[in-house]
This record gives structure tokens, sequence and C-alpha cells, in this order.
């Protein structure tokens, strides 16, 4: 089924009525959002699901992290800084 809608100004659709109901979409459910070329796909999730893929992304993290050795915020702050004295040294070459 093919519904059509519109962005808002401030970047919100409104998912139709029926494809709510039958999604059984009430007001705070939890949908993620994907986009494989222009195509956009609209989930709807579990507390559970969201609660294992926030864990799943914060598992990432630490993984890249550990990767990049950052250890705690100023390990993070220094190599911002870094990235950013490198950008601007580029720039202005």
């Amino acid at each position: 089924m093919i519904e059509i809608t519109k962005v808002s100004s401030k970047g919100q659709i409104v998912i139709p009525a029926r494809i709510r109901e039958e999604l059984k979409l009430d007001e705070g459910s939890v949908v993620a959002i994907s986009r494989s070329g222009n195509v956009a796909m609209l989930k709807k999730l579990s507390v559970d699901e969201a609660m294992n893929e926030f864990d799943r992304l914060t598992d990432m993290g630490k993984q890249f992290a550990d990767r990049k050795g950052i250890r705690n915020e100023d390990d993070l702050n220094k190599i911002i800084h870094e990235r950013r004295k490198k950008r601007r040294a580029e720039g202005s070459s």
C-alpha cells in the first residue's frame, strides 16, 4: 500500500492513520528509520529492541575508542583539537 504525505517545515511527516493503525503506532511509539538510496524505511521498535540497539551502538563506540586509544574526555578533546588544527593548515595551503 502506498500513501502520500508531505514533509513539514520542521522536517516532520505524518504517518497516515491507516498505516499507524496497522502497525499499532501510538503516541510515544519508538521507530527506527533507515535509508537505502532514495528510499526511507521505518520500523516500529519495541522497548527491548531500542535498548538492544542502544547497547549495540554503545559497544561499537567503546570498541572504536579502544582502537583509537581514547581513554577519557581529555584524550577526545586532544584529538578534536589536532584534527581542527590540521584542517585549518590544509585550508590555508
